[in-house]
């Protein structure tokens, strides 16, 4: 996983020096910021001279997936508020990929805490070693800005794989994935994730088993 960020990661920190900003913003985006597709936005809003107001907002908007994350994360399983803190700010959308899984729920709050450490080390590395050198890569490399869309197809691999008796999962989140492009194609994550989280209640409520009637 690691491994897949760092691509990923050359690519933000040369994009960073070929937007004319010092090689060190990429060091401060990837360690305080930390928040993936935004950092990209963000390089645009920053070199436009944004005000505050609209990166808040934007930053809202691409990241409010995240509410949707905290609903099953396993973070009553790290212990201790610095280490609760730090595993909430570096909650990502690859470290929920490899925590929410089957296997996951045995892993101590140790292994999930150093399992987010790893990755924002080589995040945060990665965009620092591409700013630094960016301007070596040649035009001619392509391919750099498709890491993440790669990775996420493997993630999303591994998960149907990992529930492969539960066919009704994958094919709700593809229903709401095109349900949400159709009618809402402004806002396709967040109409997606909502439609795929009502789906998943909705189906909580009509599967689960009734409770026996009070005498």
């Amino acid at each position: 996983m690691g491994l897949g960020l760092v691509p990923l990661g050359l690519a933000f920190g040369a994009l960073i020096t070929q937007s004319g900003l010092d090689w060190w913003w990429a060091s401060l985006f990837t360690t305080f910021i930390y928040a993936g597709s935004f950092e990209f936005l963000l390089i645009g809003l920053v070199t436009a001279v944004a005000p505050l107001a609209t990166v808040a907002l934007t930053a809202l908007l691409v990241n409010i997936r995240h509410v949707f994350y905290a609903l099953s994360f396993p973070l009553p399983g790290v212990h201790g508020r610095l280490a609760k803190a730090y595993s909430t700010f570096a909650l990502t959308d690859e470290a929920y990929a490899l925590t929410s899984g089957e296997e996951a729920r045995s892993w101590s709050g140790r292994r999930i805490l150093w399992l987010q450490v790893f990755m924002h080390v080589y995040w945060a590395g990665s965009a620092t070693i591409g700013a630094l050198l960016g301007s070596l890569i040649p035009d001619s490399v392509t391919g750099l800005d498709f890491a993440l869309t790669a990775l996420f197809t493997v993630l999303a691999l591994d998960a149907v794989r990992d529930r492969r008796n539960d066919l009704p999962t994958p094919a709700l989140a593809l229903l709401s994935a095109l349900a949400a492009r159709l009618v809402f194609p402004g806002q396709m994550l967040l109409a997606a994730f909502t439609l795929f989280t009502a789906g998943l209640l909705i189906r909580r409520h009509l599967t689960a088993p009734k409770r026996p009637a009070r005498a």
